[in-house]
């Protein structure tokens, strides 16, 4: 007797969860149409007013020290996709560096543009690399600190690769 309540019940729950999918098959435009209109928002512009703080002068005249190469890149690259914690960069910045990750709309104020070329030309190295090492007070950048000075520079070089003028 118990187990026929029990059969009863499952039957139900997969008579929704089925109806629940159809529905997400049969009318996905109400889901897209929402995330579409996420990537609207005013964050991938160009160029994009910031305020972040400047670093200290002894970061400013920071130059790259590494060479451009594409293993450099790659190592940043694996950083930026997959490696940094406390999260991936892309999760905010965006897979393409335009600061529409999956957080951006969450987040105010909103991501950096990393291919935006009138925002990079003007960021210094050493400005980069202390708000990667310190984060961002008043914004979401948190701090990297941990990371070691090459893995940095090896970030940078890639997100410098965002905003190369082709």
């Amino acid at each position: 007797m118990r187990f026929k309540c029990w059969k009863r019940y499952l039957l139900q729950w997969q008579v929704c969860l089925m109806g629940v999918l159809w529905m997400g098959l049969v009318f996905p435009e109400p889901m897209f149409a929402q995330q579409q209109k996420r990537h609207d928002e005013p964050s991938g512009i160009c160029p994009q007013p910031r305020k972040t703080v400047t670093a200290p002068d002894e970061y400013l005249k920071l130059k790259n020290p590494l060479e451009v190469n594409p293993q450099n890149i790659l190592a940043g690259k694996t950083l930026f996709h997959i490696d940094a914690k406390p999260t991936a960069c892309k999760v905010c910045h965006g897979i393409s560096g335009d600061g529409l990750g999956i957080l951006f709309h969450r987040v105010d104020p909103k991501p950096r543009n990393f291919t935006c070329v009138h925002t990079m030309d003007d960021l210094p190295d050493g400005q980069l690399f202390w708000v990667i090492k310190n984060g961002s007070p008043g914004t979401a950048m948190p701090s990297f600190s941990y990371l070691e000075d090459d893995q940095v520079w090896e970030l940078i070089l890639y997100l410098r690769s965002f905003s190369k003028k082709e």
